[in-house]
Formats: C-alpha cells, structure tokens, sequence
C-alpha cells in the first residue's frame, strides 16, 4: 500500500530549478534511500514532505493516518533542560497516567465508605481503565527504552543530567535523534543520521532502523550504511527522480546498466532523426510541389515522435591525483608511550605507533578520545604529557582539517588557493579549481557563502596542491557526495605517499586502508587489514592466531594472547549466563505485576482498603524491581 507518492513536484528559486516533475512512490514498510549529489534538492523534497515549504506545482500524498518524524541535517535545540527530561517529554501521556494512577491509588487507600459505593467503584474502574492503557502504551518499558537509545547512541549516564544548553551541535542532534525515535513515527524521515556519530554508534543505529516496523526514508552518502538498511535507492539527479529496487550496490550496478540502455537508445534515435531531417532538407532543396508536400509530411511525423532524453550524467571531480614532490625515508612516523590528559580526562596512555612509507592506515576509536589530539600532537601543535612523537627522514605532512579552520571566511574562493600557492599562474589556478567544480563567478564567492561540501573540496584542492608525502586526514569524506567520495578513495589508491586517517566512513575504510589502530585509553591495538577484516577480528579473535604467529609475535606474546582470548570467551559465557538469568527475572516479574493488577479488579480486594494497600504495595515493590532488573539487563547487553 502507498504511504507516501509524489506526482509531478516542481520547485523553483528564482530562475533556478531545484525540483522538476518529480515523480515517486514509497510503499508502507519500505526502507528507501535518498542519493544524489549536493545542491540536488534533498533537503528541499524532505521540506517539501514535512510542510516545511511548499512546492510550485504538482502533488504530494501521505496516508492521513500516519504520523511523519523528520530528523534535519541542521537544527539547534535551545532548551535549559537536561537531556533526560527532554526525553521523558517524547512521554508526557505515560507521565499523566503516572500521576492519575497515584491520585487514584492515595484515594483507593481511603477508608471504605459504604454509603459512597458507586464513588469507591467508579475510582477502581478509573484507575483500572488508566492501568490498561499506562501497560498497553509502555508504561514499564519506557525508562529502559531511554536507557537503550541513549546508550546506543553513545551518551552513559554521568550524562543524563546535563544541561542541553551546554552541549555541542553534534551532541543536539544526537538527543534530536534520540527524541525522534523514541517517538517511533510510522513514516521516518532521516537526513545524513550519521553524522556526529562514531563506529559503534553508527552500527547500533544500523541494527536498529533494520527492526523498525515504520516506513523509512534516509538521505545519506554512507554507502555502507545504505546497503545495510535500505532496499530500494531513489537518486535525486538533474531535478528528478529515478528509481533502483535495491540497496546501494544494487543500484550501482542497475546505474550503469540502465545508462548504457538509455545511451544506446538516445543515440540510435538522434541518428534516425539526423537522416530524417536530411531526407526533409533534401525534399525541400528540390523545390518543387510534391517534394515540398512530402518534405512538409515527413516533418510533421518527425514533430510527433516522442524524444528520448539523453540520460541523466552527474558533475563529477576530475584530476584527482595526489603526487609527492620528495620521497620520503622508510621510517614515516614513530609514536612511543604517548599519554595525553586534560585536567581530570585522560584521553589515551601508552600510546605506540609505527607508520612506514605508502602505508594506508586508518585511527578509529570513540569520539572524543583524542584522535585529533593525536594528530595535533603529530604536528607538534600540542605537547604529550610523556612520549615522543618523531618524524622520519625527509617526511612533509599535509593536513586535512575536518573543522576547515584553516580557511579565512573573508577571502574568495580563487585567492584563498593562490595565497597559499602564488608561485602558480591564473591558468593553473584556474583549470585547479575548475577540475573542483568551481567554474566561472564561482570562483569569486566568499568562503563564508560556501557549503560544507564545497568547503571540503577547497580543502583538497589545497592538500593536492601541496604535494606533502604523509597525510593526515581527519574526517575527510564528512560533507562530500558519493561521487566526491569516490574520486578521492581513488586519489588515495593512487598515492605513492603515506596516509593516517580518521574516518567513520566504513566504506571508505573498506576500500583505501590495509591497516587499522583502535584507540582507546589504553593506546591503540593494531588490525592488519582494512575494515571488514577489523570487524571480523573483533566477534572472531580465535581464527587469527597463525596470522599474527606468521607476522613474527614471540612465544610469550602468542601466550599471552591466548590467556587473553580464554579470558575473553570465559567473561562471554559468564555474561550470557547472567542475561539469561535476567530474561527469566523480567517474565517472572511482569507475570506478577499483571497477575497483581487483576488482583486489584477483583471485589474482595478493592472493597477493602488493607487488601488493596497490600496489593499496590506488592505492585510498586515489583515495579521497582523491574526497573532495576531492565537497567541491569541493558547494562549487559
């Protein structure tokens, strides 16, 4: 059954057509993906669904009977509460009915008075009715659900009562995202859900959006994120809409099979309307009354044919290739027992790396655990507390700052690249930026008025430009499409340098890196391969011990690693064991607390009032019980 369907949609802004005959349908349950490249309208359709902005022209349907939760890519929320009261707020009927439930529970335990019959009946009929609906709505599951969903996406408990004002716009949208699916809408509204989130955040997210009963509608250049959840792909190109039954990969290949089809088509009918418009010029050179008849009939039937569109081709980077103006020694990088605090917050410690020439690696870990510290440290812009950081023989760093901080907002586009490289000439410049896709007057807008997107390709225009033999990218693909994101992957294959990437772009990290450092307080543990290898290695670290003996681990490091790996498996059955006992806990409990609230309805306990008091006492201690139990539960898993 359709649930949402667009028909004909245009919207414009001036002279400038951002949606034109945009035409789509989404089924109920669909997992759909929204992909195109930036500026496309993405963010305008989802205004657009949202009745946030209207369209010009053309029809929008959506179910009248389904509620639509919209996540937007850029939001602030201004609020002085902290970030568990804004999220009990996604509850208030269940905190109504908790405070109607205690009124009528303190009015219950009143002595009975036989004269007021019907009153004491009518309060037990109230507040079984409100029990009803508190059970059926949640009532006893929805302080764990918080739990789960905050945790989930990477907020503990110190951080339940802080203030949202005090948070930073990556933090907002993580509670935006936290409120927006604790309300579980039947059509889900998602625009680039994982920014600001780190790897295991982004693969809890994943794991829950794929049991989401609701319709799902997610704009994002996660391509592994997409082909994880979505099972149908509509790519917003060129103001419309083509659609693809299937994820990520499966629309890549669907793509380039359908342009083929188109192009071959469109091609063989511009030749078939090349011969026709000849056959008419030649009819005409004739000049004679006939031939003009036929020439003037052949170009009527040439003005009906319906024409093929030439199909739909995307702006693309071009000349993407990192080069090296020195080679550097074999030894890149040396890091040895590093440690770095803040105050009290201690970041990392014992913290070793070695990095040698044209290796690709990757630094993963939580955020904020010092990752671009690291790099600052790297670059001698910030002191360790110990360690050494030491650079090999003839190694030039070129950084990538994901904050873009090294971009002056007053400058224009062409002078900010010419200042920092004026030994080139305005036709270098020029084609450099041109080959970055700023073309024309684009040239001469001010960084200010930039995009994320086209802030990020100044920057790699400039790391290019560079020629440095190590780089240090921190978050490079953050705001840059697909296609962006695929010619730098290439760029990077490409590169006889070395490079040190943090990225939380698992298929970018699939596809460049062969090597991995996970960061946590602890130092780094190393992955010798790219990302799947990395996940692999962490549900099966038993199947790699002749890898890790075949790369030179002594014996007592082979040892120590399978003490480790027994420890490991026995604190596994120890956790499941305990789950499972917990699982049996929670039914038990709940069996009570339901058999407890039919003991309420029953008249020889509602009519006297110590029986009553006994029961809810029983229920509450129980509901206390369940509480404690569910938080130990999602502790554990």
């Amino acid at each position: 059954m359709i649930i949402l369907g667009c028909k004909d949609i245009k919207k414009s802004y001036g002279i400038d057509v951002i949606l034109e005959n945009l035409t789509f349908n989404i089924n109920e349950g669909e997992k759909v993906g929204l992909i195109g490249p930036n500026g496309a309208g993405k963010s305008t359709l989802f205004k657009i669904i949202t009745n946030q902005m209207e369209q010009d022209t053309g029809d929008l349907f959506i179910d009248k009977n389904k509620t639509v939760g919209y996540l937007a890519q850029h939001l602030s929320l201004d609020s002085s509460s902290t970030i568990y009261d804004e999220l009990l707020l996604v509850f208030q009927d269940l905190l109504n009915l908790e405070n109607k439930l205690k009124k009528l529970e303190n009015l219950m335990n009143e002595p009975y008075d036989p004269e007021k019959e019907d009153y004491h009946n009518k309060l037990i009929k109230d507040y079984t009715t409100c029990s009803e609906l508190y059970t059926n709505r949640g009532g006893y599951t929805y302080k764990a659900e918080i739990g789960k969903v905050l945790k989930g996406l990477g907020f503990s408990e110190d951080d339940y009562n802080k203030a949202i004002s005090i948070l930073s716009g990556g933090q907002k949208t993580r509670i935006a995202l936290c409120k927006l699916l604790l309300t579980k809408p039947d059509i889900l509204l998602l625009d680039e859900p994982t920014n600001h989130l780190d790897l295991d955040a982004i693969e809890w997210l994943e794991e829950y959006l794929k049991a989401y009963k609701g319709t799902i509608l997610i704009i994002s250049h996660d391509r592994y994120f997409l082909d994880a959840i979505t099972s149908k792909t509509l790519e917003l190109i060129n103001g419309h809409v083509n659609c693809y039954n299937g994820n990520y990969t499966t629309y890549l290949d669907l793509k380039e099979k359908n342009y083929e089809i188109q192009l071959k088509a469109y091609n063989i009918q511009q030749s078939e309307l090349k011969r026709q418009e000849e056959i008419i010029e030649r009819y005409r050179s004739f000049n004679r009354e006939k031939s003009v008849r036929a020439a003037e009939s052949r170009q009527k039937a040439l003005d009906k044919i319906e024409r093929i569109k030439a199909p739909d081709k995307e702006r693309k980077i071009k000349n993407v290739v990192f080069e090296t103006q020195i080679k550097s020694g074999n030894d890149v990088l040396h890091v040895e027992n590093l440690s770095k605090s803040f105050g009290d917050k201690v970041l990392f410690n014992n913290l070793d790396i070695d990095i040698k020439k044209g290796e690709k690696t990757a630094l993963i870990g939580e955020n904020g655990r010092g990752k671009t510290t690291l790099f600052k440290i790297i670059m001698d812009d910030i002191e360790p507390n110990t360690g050494i950081s030491v650079l090999g023989k003839n190694v030039f760093i070129g950084y990538y700052d994901q904050e873009q901080s090294n971009l002056t907002s007053e400058k224009t586009v062409i002078d900010e690249v010419w200042d920092d490289f004026p030994e080139l000439t305005t036709t270098e410049i020029r084609n450099a930026l041109a080959s970055f896709l700023f073309t024309g007057d684009d040239v001469f807008k001010k960084i200010s008025a930039l995009s994320g997107g086209e802030k990020c390709r100044i920057n790699l225009l400039k790391l290019i430009l560079s020629k440095s033999n190590f780089l240090l990218m921190d978050e490079p693909t953050n705001h840059l499409d697909i296609v962006s994101r695929e010619a730098l992957e290439n760029a990077i294959l490409g590169y006889d340098g070395t490079v040190l990437v943090i990225s939380h772009d698992r298929y970018f990290l699939n596809k460049v890196v062969d090597k991995i450092y996970e960061l946590d307080i602890d130092g780094v543990k190393e992955y010798l391969g790219n990302y799947s290898y990395y996940v692999e290695k962490k549900k099966n670290p038993l199947r790699y011990q002749e890898e890790e003996e075949a790369a030179g681990k002594t014996k007592t490091q082979i040892q120590n690693e399978k003490r480790k790996k027994r420890e490991l498996e026995k604190a596994e059955k120890e956790k499941k064991s305990k789950v499972k006992n917990l699982e049996t806990e929670i039914s038990n409990l709940e069996e009570l607390i339901t058999k407890l609230q039919d003991e309420l309805c029953l008249e020889e306990v509602y009519s006297s009032p110590e029986k009553s008091e006994n029961v809810n006492k029983q229920l509450a201690d129980a509901q206390t019980k369940l509480d404690e139990l569910y938080e130990q539960w999602e502790t554990l898993i």
